[in-house]
């Protein structure tokens, strides 16, 4: 059904209109957040499953899988880690499953924070949105600064502002050259990444079990000693070793966030029913071999008691590194910083694209201003991408050593952000299924179906809510107050609460009930599109694979 008709005049009425097809004439048509975008809002359908795929695994294999996963081992002890991962690699797949079928289902501009308008609440969409811009435009920034920093591993002679210029000016013009272009740059840069990452697990199982120059097997010694589990900050017994396990599953939450970015290239994808659920299934398990994988080998190869871990921002504190130096091993380690190097450029690239993206849909859903909604001739959403770029020229904040204080203050605040996102995915997916169950639609008739259901998405609320809430827990001991990691730990929560409060309240959105849901409207007009684009991809075939078809 669809949801009733507001007037035109504030954000929260504008969501619950009809469609606005896009025209190129005007600046920016207005797109309600609760409709679906049946036009792609000047974006250009471009992007194939290999680009989705890889724009996923490009913006989520950062330097936390080489050098966040050793500060994680250091604080919850190899066992600890490897459960952290395992268990975040389980909300990992929820998350995509959920959003993949939300998104397959309706492949709007926006995806799915649009779409948590139509099926929970416009108040929502419109703190999911901004909690969404601020966080990855924030995100760029860091990894900006991470390269300057990773520099540094060969040279300190140039200041660290030029290397931050030269990636700004990178990420600019790849994200201004347009979707097909980016998706290309993202495609090679996420292939070294992959190679490194794989080539890496190898390596640590050789070395594990004494393949190294030293001939010294390893085994599972230091999960005997110095032990499976840390006692965190001094806490005795199995209470100190649960804190350590729960710090870590804070730290893996945060190096695992970004997978769902694919969705957002929905819009500009080429046959979305098709190809969204291939890029998924890639995705995921590509990104869980690699986090669980990486988080198993590191667990043998280092012990969490090394000083090494997380003492530099450089590849010199990364567990691959220090294994590799300790077995023998010359030359590898600048050959690795460059990777994680190529890593954090690839990240700020697609950070950037996932933020542009964000911005771009607020501007359609008259959550931003109408001048953010325009785009090139391309498709490109320069003025989204030049205002969203604008935030990463905080990295250089990271360059003074008073103002590196502020600046490590709002990186912080991303890694809450972040997750937010998860929690939000997980409720909107409960009231899309509620929605067709209560209207009558079979979820097997949809495009693509997420196999673990509701309760997929309940594991998601469950485990982000505990994260969440609990994430900022060491202040709370006595004599460990630090009012920067309190605020770190809880101000995007804050923000976000009066974000949704404050809309909900302005412009009095309602709730979405399930049997008012619109779950129909611009369904028929997505099935037209990917049966146009299946018959496009057939005529691009060569006639011997026309004749077999």
């Amino acid at each position: 059904m669809q949801s009733d008709t507001l007037s035109h005049k504030t954000p929260a009425e504008k969501m619950g209109d009809a469609d606005v097809k896009h025209d190129p004439e005007a600046d920016v048509k207005v797109q309600p957040v609760c409709a679906p975008a049946v036009s792609t809002e000047g974006l250009h359908r471009k992007l194939n499953a290999r680009h989705l795929t890889f724009i996923s695994i490009g913006s989520v294999i950062g330097t936390g899988i080489f050098l966040g996963i050793g500060s994680t081992l250091s604080t919850a002890g190899p066992v600890g880690l490897v459960l952290a991962y395992t268990i975040m690699c389980s909300v990992v797949i929820c998350v995509m499953g959920c959003a993949g079928e939300m998104v397959t289902y309706l492949p709007v501009v926006g995806a799915h924070i649009r779409l948590s308008g139509r099926f929970v609440d416009p108040a929502l969409s419109a703190a999911m949105s901004w909690n969404y811009w601020y966080c990855w435009g924030l995100i760029v920034a860091a990894e900006v600064s991470a390269v300057a920093v990773l520099i540094t591993y060969w040279t300190e002679k140039v200041p660290a502002a030029v290397w931050i210029s030269i990636s700004l000016v990178i990420i600019l013009a790849a994200n201004l050259c347009g979707p097909r272009v980016y998706a290309e740059i993202e495609f090679y840069m996420s292939t070294i990444k992959v190679i490194t990452i794989t080539g890496l697990i190898i390596l640590s199982i050789v070395l594990d079990a004494g393949g190294g120059p030293n001939h010294k097997p390893i085994g599972f010694q230091y999960w005997r000693n110095p032990g499976p589990f840390t006692q965190y900050q001094g806490v005795p017994g199995s209470t100190g070793r649960f804190l350590g396990f729960f710090s870590g599953l804070t730290g893996a939450a945060f190096s695992s966030i970004g997978t769902e970015m694919l969705c957002l290239a929905a819009a500009e994808t080429k046959n979305p029913a098709k190809v969204i659920p291939i890029a998924l299934k890639a995705t995921w398990i590509r990104i869980v071999l690699f986090y669980f994988c990486g988080a198993f080998v590191v667990s043998l190869i280092v012990p969490w008691n090394d000083s090494r871990l997380g003492s530099a921002s450089t590849a010199a504190a990364s567990p691959y590194v220090i294994a590799i130096t300790d077995a023998g091993i010359k030359g590898l380690p600048s050959v690795i910083n460059a990777a994680i190097l190529t890593s954090a450029m690839s990240a700020g690239v697609g950070d950037c694209f996932t933020a542009v993206r964000t911005l771009h849909s607020m501007a359609g859903s008259g959550l931003a201003p109408k001048i953010f909604g325009r785009t090139t001739s391309w498709g490109s959403p320069y003025v989204a991408v030049i205002a969203t770029w604008l935030l990463g020229l905080l990295a250089f904040l990271s360059v003074s050593s008073g103002a590196a204080v502020v600046f490590n203050f709002f990186v912080n605040l991303t890694a809450l952000a972040g997750i937010i996102t998860w929690l939000c995915i997980g409720i909107s997916f409960i009231r899309f299924r509620a929605g067709l169950k209560a209207q009558g639609i079979a979820v097997s008739s949809l495009p693509y179906r997420n196999w673990l259901g509701v309760y997929g998405a309940w594991w998601i609320v469950i485990v982000v809510s505990s994260i969440t809430l609990f994430s900022g827990w060491p202040v709370f001991k006595k004599g460990n107050w630090d009012t920067a990691t309190f605020f770190g730990n809880y101000l995007p929560i804050g923000l976000f609460v009066i974000i949704l409060v404050g809309f909900k309240v302005c412009y009095k959105t309602k709730f979405v009930r399930a049997s008012e849901m619109d779950v129909t409207t611009g369904v028929e007009d997505f099935v037209q599109q990917s049966e146009e684009a299946e018959e496009e991809d057939k005529a691009d075939r060569p006639w011997y694979s026309r004749i077999i078809a």
